[in-house]
């Protein structure tokens, strides 16, 4: 981590010196847990920064596509597996959002900036609903994890928010999860109508959408997050353990509960690919994944068990 954070403050350093940046200006920015170790690191804030791309890309001997929401659990996670399995030296992992990874297995590929990337999963996890879509593509399924809802806000909760209900504000400045590309944006539209029925949710779908008060992201795990901290939104309903997850990490934000009757639950299922490239792997990191180590990380990180 040391060594991690030199490489970061000569990067700083040097975009200063070519007075390009201000350092306040890519603070918060992720990746927030910690690259693989590397002679050469060369993580640029806001420019080459690839924070959902995880481990070895090279002949890798395992590939794990995550329902993105995940991703602060993949260090830990990969690590343990490696030490319950040390035959597997070299895991790829994605943390996209589901239905992006859905349509990369789909079409065999996905571009990200310059990078085409053609490998295809041994192991894909999702919610069920989306899991459900597909039961074709599975020799196996598996319930592994359990999240919730809840409303992240800035540090202090300067707009006094309590409820879902409060985001009907016209004034207040959401970051919401798109349906059309992200599984939770239906699921927080679920909960609006729970909330305060279709008027709650067209209010912040429909009408605070033309008047840009609710921007819709394409990432939500990473840019809800990155938008409260840089003050571009006020609120945004995110799973809990992602709000969890930055006040953990002591960024300034805070967590907002949702009440039992007007929540929503995801479970997330992972699948082993039919024709999974390396298929002992897949059996071996299914099995992992309801193990109690793997358990024991995805509670660390606020998730519930099943």
């Amino acid at each position: 981590m040391k060594y991690i954070n030199h490489t970061f403050l000569a990067t700083v350093a040097f975009l200063l010196l070519c007075g390009n940046v201000k350092a306040q200006d890519h603070r918060f920015d992720p990746p927030w847990n910690t690259p693989p170790e590397s002679k050469v690191q060369f993580t640029v804030p806001g420019v080459d920064n690839v924070p959902d791309l995880f481990g070895d890309i090279n002949d890798p001997q395992l590939v794990v596509f995550f329902a993105g929401n995940q991703f602060m659990c993949i260090d830990e996670l990969i690590a343990a597996f490696k030490k319950s399995y040390p035959q597997y030296l070299r895991v790829f992992a994605e943390t996209l959002p589901p239905g992006i990874l859905a349509q990369q297995i789909k079409t065999g590929s996905i571009v990200v900036g310059n990078m085409r990337i053609t490998l295809k999963p041994d192991v894909y996890t999702a919610g069920k609903n989306r899991i459900d879509m597909t039961p074709e593509w599975f020799s196996k399924t598996t319930l592994y994890a359990r999240n919730r809802l809840a409303i992240m806000v800035q540090k202090g909760n300067p707009k006094a928010l309590k409820s879902l209900k409060d985001l009907a504000n016209k004034e207040l400045r959401i970051s919401m999860p798109n349906p059309e590309n992200e599984g939770i944006g239906k699921r927080i539209e679920e909960a609006y109508v729970k909330a305060g029925g279709e008027t709650l949710k067209s209010t912040i779908m429909e009408d605070k959408v033309k008047d840009k008060t609710t921007y819709l992201t394409m990432i939500h795990h990473r840019q809800s997050p990155m938008r409260i901290l840089y003050n571009e939104s006020d609120a945004a309903p995110v799973w809990y353990t992602e709000a969890y997850y930055q006040k953990m990490i002591g960024h300034p934000v805070e967590l907002i509960e949702i009440p039992e009757k007007e929540n929503i639950h995801a479970q997330y299922i992972a699948g082993q690919l039919k024709d999974a490239p390396h298929p002992a792997a897949a059996k071996d990191f299914m099995d992992f994944l309801i193990s109690p180590q793997a358990a024991a990380i995805y509670k660390k990180f606020g998730f519930d068990l099943p």
